[in-house]
Protein backbone atom coordinates (compact mmCIF):
# COMPACT_ATOMS: atom_id res chain seq x y z
CA UNK A 1 0.00 0.00 0.00
CA UNK A 2 1.53 3.55 -0.66
CA UNK A 3 0.75 6.85 1.01
CA UNK A 4 -1.42 8.19 -1.66
CA UNK A 5 -3.82 5.07 -1.68
CA UNK A 6 -3.64 5.77 2.47
CA UNK A 7 -4.43 9.74 1.70
CA UNK A 8 -6.89 8.80 -0.98
CA UNK A 9 -8.45 6.26 1.89
CA UNK A 10 -8.12 8.91 4.79
CA UNK A 11 -10.13 11.82 2.25
CA UNK A 12 -12.58 9.41 1.54
CA UNK A 13 -13.21 8.04 5.38
CA UNK A 14 -13.54 12.28 5.76
CA UNK A 15 -15.69 12.77 2.87
CA UNK A 16 -18.40 9.87 4.50
CA UNK A 17 -18.29 11.50 7.44
CA UNK A 18 -19.22 15.19 6.70
CA UNK A 19 -21.95 13.90 4.08
CA UNK A 20 -23.43 12.02 6.80
CA UNK A 21 -23.52 15.07 9.34
CA UNK A 22 -24.95 17.31 6.47
CA UNK A 23 -27.69 15.06 5.80
CA UNK A 24 -28.10 14.85 9.65
CA UNK A 25 -27.72 10.86 9.51
CA UNK A 26 -27.86 9.32 12.68
CA UNK A 27 -29.39 12.26 14.83
CA UNK A 28 -32.42 11.58 16.98
CA UNK A 29 -33.03 14.97 19.63
CA UNK A 30 -36.39 15.65 20.40
CA UNK A 31 -36.48 19.18 18.60
CA UNK A 32 -39.59 20.26 19.55
CA UNK A 33 -43.24 19.64 21.34
CA UNK A 34 -44.54 19.25 18.34
CA UNK A 35 -42.11 16.27 17.32
CA UNK A 36 -42.73 14.72 20.65
CA UNK A 37 -46.14 14.28 20.74
CA UNK A 38 -46.20 13.23 16.82
CA UNK A 39 -43.73 10.70 17.26
CA UNK A 40 -45.50 9.24 20.55
CA UNK A 41 -48.79 8.91 18.33
CA UNK A 42 -46.75 6.85 15.45
CA UNK A 43 -45.23 4.62 17.64
CA UNK A 44 -47.59 3.84 19.99
CA UNK A 45 -51.02 2.11 18.81
CA UNK A 46 -54.29 4.23 19.76
CA UNK A 47 -52.26 7.02 21.64
CA UNK A 48 -53.73 10.73 20.82
CA UNK A 49 -51.36 13.51 22.05
CA UNK A 50 -52.03 16.43 23.92
CA UNK A 51 -49.72 18.17 26.48
CA UNK A 52 -46.00 17.71 25.65
CA UNK A 53 -42.70 18.56 27.73
CA UNK A 54 -39.22 17.87 26.43
CA UNK A 55 -35.61 18.31 27.98
CA UNK A 56 -34.07 20.81 27.24
CA UNK A 57 -31.28 18.78 25.69
CA UNK A 58 -33.81 16.98 23.50
CA UNK A 59 -32.54 13.28 24.99
CA UNK A 60 -36.08 13.01 26.41
CA UNK A 61 -39.59 13.99 26.39
CA UNK A 62 -43.28 13.46 28.48
CA UNK A 63 -46.39 13.47 26.36
CA UNK A 64 -49.93 13.47 27.76
CA UNK A 65 -52.14 11.44 25.88
CA UNK A 66 -56.29 9.62 26.45
CA UNK A 67 -55.63 8.41 29.86
CA UNK A 68 -51.94 7.49 29.89
CA UNK A 69 -48.09 9.14 29.13
CA UNK A 70 -45.69 8.57 26.67
CA UNK A 71 -42.06 8.48 27.55
CA UNK A 72 -39.59 9.14 24.87
CA UNK A 73 -36.04 8.89 24.73
CA UNK A 74 -32.95 8.57 22.32
CA UNK A 75 -32.19 5.12 21.90
CA UNK A 76 -29.26 5.15 19.59
CA UNK A 77 -29.64 6.80 16.29
CA UNK A 78 -33.65 6.62 17.13
CA UNK A 79 -36.34 7.17 19.51
CA UNK A 80 -37.93 4.81 21.88
CA UNK A 81 -40.95 5.36 23.41
CA UNK A 82 -43.42 3.23 26.18
CA UNK A 83 -46.47 4.22 27.64
CA UNK A 84 -47.00 4.57 31.26
CA UNK A 85 -50.02 5.10 34.01
CA UNK A 86 -50.09 7.45 36.02
CA UNK A 87 -49.03 8.19 38.87
CA UNK A 88 -45.52 8.18 37.45
CA UNK A 89 -42.23 6.89 40.24
CA UNK A 90 -40.01 10.23 40.03
CA UNK A 91 -37.17 11.73 41.67
CA UNK A 92 -35.95 15.55 41.56
CA UNK A 93 -32.55 16.34 40.63
CA UNK A 94 -30.43 19.32 39.92
CA UNK A 95 -30.20 18.55 36.57
CA UNK A 96 -34.03 17.36 36.25
CA UNK A 97 -36.29 15.06 37.02
CA UNK A 98 -35.83 11.18 36.27
CA UNK A 99 -38.71 8.79 35.71
CA UNK A 100 -38.64 5.09 36.44
CA UNK A 101 -40.35 3.45 33.84
CA UNK A 102 -40.37 -0.32 36.10
CA UNK A 103 -38.67 -1.72 32.68
CA UNK A 104 -35.64 -3.58 33.01
CA UNK A 105 -34.19 -3.22 29.58
CA UNK A 106 -35.74 0.90 28.87
CA UNK A 107 -34.66 1.95 32.06
CA UNK A 108 -35.06 5.29 33.80
CA UNK A 109 -35.55 8.54 31.84
CA UNK A 110 -33.78 11.88 32.77
CA UNK A 111 -35.99 15.05 31.79
CA UNK A 112 -33.02 17.35 31.42
CA UNK A 113 -33.92 20.74 32.59
CA UNK A 114 -37.33 20.01 33.38
CA UNK A 115 -39.35 20.14 36.73
CA UNK A 116 -41.03 18.29 39.33
CA UNK A 117 -44.06 20.89 38.53
CA UNK A 118 -43.89 20.28 34.92
CA UNK A 119 -44.04 16.57 34.96
CA UNK A 120 -47.17 16.64 37.18
CA UNK A 121 -49.11 19.02 35.00
CA UNK A 122 -48.66 16.57 32.58
CA UNK A 123 -49.36 13.58 34.72
CA UNK A 124 -53.24 15.77 35.18
CA UNK A 125 -53.63 16.42 32.43
CA UNK A 126 -53.33 12.97 30.94
CA UNK A 127 -56.41 11.91 32.99
CA UNK A 128 -58.59 14.80 31.57
CA UNK A 129 -60.37 14.00 28.40
CA UNK A 130 -59.82 16.47 25.00
CA UNK A 131 -62.48 17.08 22.62
CA UNK A 132 -64.62 13.84 23.50
CA UNK A 133 -67.24 13.98 21.37
CA UNK A 134 -70.75 12.24 21.90
CA UNK A 135 -73.00 11.47 19.17
CA UNK A 136 -76.82 10.27 19.82
CA UNK A 137 -78.27 8.16 17.22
Amino acid sequence: MSWTQLGYSFAGVIALALIARWLRLGESRIASVAQARETAEQMLAGFVAHDAVIGTDGGAGLVAGNGTIAVLKRHGARIAARRLIAPLALSQGIEGVRIETGERLFGSVLLFGVTDAEVRAIEASAGRPRDVVVTLH
